[in-house]
């Protein structure tokens, strides 16, 4: 009787190394025939393909969402058919056997078109009719695990010959990355061989001119020159946006925008319109580009009215800027205006809220907390979430057992950064002495000299000695404070553990006073969390009451919709 193998259900993974590669060259299609091809002969019936153009040496590992395909029993699915290990992973032997053991979990085997994987597994005590997980094993499991680990090595040995020579042409002056707005990437001969070079793009290039051209007449303020180029017509290049699960997918497009004021700000200040490229493969340090930049060094100093200045000092460039103003300085991530960005999340994503003052009709600045992340929109006003803030501190409650514990370990922290400080200060009176020595050797010398300029460097040095004395003197940390004094603090911990409010309320510094409310909880809270007393909070840490009867301004229940009482114009 003739034997007919049954037919089973198969997924099929398809990785390429990069987008460039899936698209040019070693393209999916010559993969999957192969797979077809090998499913044919074995009566395999390939339900669904997966093709992942990107790395997989990362630790998410971009075949798992397949695997995950096959955990689900509704897809009915006992093969994973790949061509090669290097094909499902890079990440070593270990990566590959925890994505493996997902699969052998699910009672779906593994299997390559090359056949280093076997399909069937050896019980030890088969003879005499029992098994147990040891005696169970894979015969091909150590050839297994030395593809996998010399796919690793390949994709480390690739990795390093090619970015390690793309660093050493950057710091040549030829181009490795995507061009910016302005260029184009043009491959020219040279003595290194065929290498890249920025060219500029026919019709970008215009743009970046007339910025600079109009910066340069100084008739226009930025923000008429932004104006006037959107007057004329000006877009910001277009880009694709690519499915992060398949990079085949093209899922959307940005770009295409009028120019803002930023982004003027940018392009003026943008070294490499000068031909100088800055970046991390030239460790920071400018480096004059083998091709011409779309305006001259001088150009480009003149247009930056010394705010950034490109100069050559004995054939090394640098980039000097002008200290940047006080009042911009202000606009920071700790900003005392919006102390709480960091300590409340927003209730949509989770992710720290930003913080600004949009300008109403009437002039008026109406601060505000908000987000837009991810095409949601969340905004409330900063008086509002200030006081959701606290209200949800007045209903804190503390544990007594942690003020106690705490207060002890307060003061061991004390007694121990007083002795610090003592040795800290023991070791700079002793530089100080030995600076003083040093002063004074030097003074003696002067009293054997008759030359004018030999005295004159030796009193520029006793003046450089003497400075860096002052400045050890005003470095020196403040002597311990009295067993009185450090009473007198311990009843300060206890009274403030005792009543948050004070601590995090009447704070006059906004940001110690964020700061503070920030260590009461766990996990940071969204502003849902503290309409709603629902945060992870502290273990020695508890609310008095539920938080109840809330004021919700119009919109969902969040205040996620912009309150009646603000118009368009006021919304940032």
């Amino acid at each position: 009787m003739e034997y007919k193998t049954k037919s089973e259900n198969a997924v099929a993974a398809i990785r390429i190394s990069s987008i460039k590669q899936g698209l040019q060259g070693d393209s999916p299609e010559a993969q999957k025939e192969q797979i077809e091809q090998f499913a044919k002969t074995r009566n395999i019936t390939i339900k669904k393909f997966f093709i992942f153009m990107e790395s997989a040496s990362k630790e998410v590992q971009p075949v798992q969402e397949a695997i995950d395909y096959c955990k689900n029993p509704s897809n009915d699915i006992q093969l994973f058919i790949i061509k090669s290990i290097d094909r499902f992973t890079r990440g070593g032997s270990y990566l590959y056997d925890h994505l493996k053991m997902q699969l052998t979990k699910e009672n779906v085997k593994l299997i390559d078109i090359y056949g280093i994987i076997g399909s069937q597994d050896v019980n030890t005590l088969e003879h005499l009719g029992f098994e147990y997980n040891w005696s169970v094993y894979s015969p091909t499991k150590k050839a297994e695990i030395l593809e996998a680990e010399r796919a690793k090595d390949e994709m480390r040995d690739i990795m390093s010959r090619m970015i390690g020579a793309e660093i050493r042409y950057v710091k040549l002056g030829f181009r490795v990355r995507q061009p910016p707005y302005g260029y184009v990437n043009e491959k020219v001969e040279t003595s290194h061989g065929k290498r890249v070079i920025l060219k500029p793009h026919p019709e970008e290039s215009q743009w970046i001119l007339k910025m600079y051209d109009l910066r340069l007449r100084g008739t226009m303020t930025d923000t008429q020159i932004v104006n006037e180029i959107n007057k004329l017509g000006y877009k910001s290049r277009k880009q694709y946006l690519r499915d992060p699960k398949n990079r085949t997918k093209i899922v959307g497009e940005r770009g295409g925008k009028q120019l803002d004021l930023k982004q003027f700000l940018r392009y003026m200040e943008r070294p490499i319109y000068a031909g100088v490229n800055v970046e991390k493969w030239t460790n920071g340090l400018p480096v004059k580009s083998k091709f011409n930049g779309i305006v001259t060094i001088d150009l480009y100093n003149e247009a930056n009215k010394g705010k950034v200045k490109i100069i050559e000092q004995n054939g090394v460039l640098k980039i000097i800027k002008r200290d940047t103003p006080q009042y911009l300085l202000q606009k920071q991530s700790k900003s005392p205006r919006f102390p709480y960005k960091q300590f409340v999340h927003c209730p949509y994503c989770d992710k720290p809220l930003y913080g600004s003052a949009s300008k109403g009709k009437l002039g008026k600045y109406y601060p505000a907390y908000h987000c837009d992340r991810n095409q949601h929109y969340f905004r409330v006003p900063s008086s509002e979430l200030e006081d959701t803030v606290k209200s949800f501190v007045k209903n804190l409650n503390i544990d007594k057992k942690y003020v106690e514990e705490l207060k002890k370990f307060v003061l061991d922290m004390w007694n121990k950064r007083q002795g610090e400080i003592v040795v800290d200060n023991t070791k700079v009176e002793d530089k100080i002495v030995e600076l003083r020595i040093q002063a004074k050797a030097t003074a003696d010398k002067i009293k054997f000299l008759n030359s004018e300029t030999a005295i004159k460097y030796l009193e520029d040095d006793i003046i450089q000695l003497q400075r860096q004395i002052d400045k050890l003197q005003e470095e020196k940390v403040s002597e311990p404070k009295s067993n009185q004094d450090m009473a007198v603090i311990m009843e300060n911990v206890g009274y403030f553990l005792e009543h948050l409010d004070d601590l995090m309320i009447s704070c006059d510094d906004p940001l110690k006073k964020a700061a503070y409310f920030g260590l009461i909880f766990e996990q940071t809270p969204t502003y849902k969390d503290l309409q709603f007393g629902t945060p992870k909070l502290q273990p020695y840490i508890t609310l008095k009451d539920h938080i109840q009867n809330h004021s919700i301004p119009d919109g969902d229940s969040w205040g996620s919709r912009t309150p009646d009482y603000l118009d368009e114009s006021q919304v940032s």
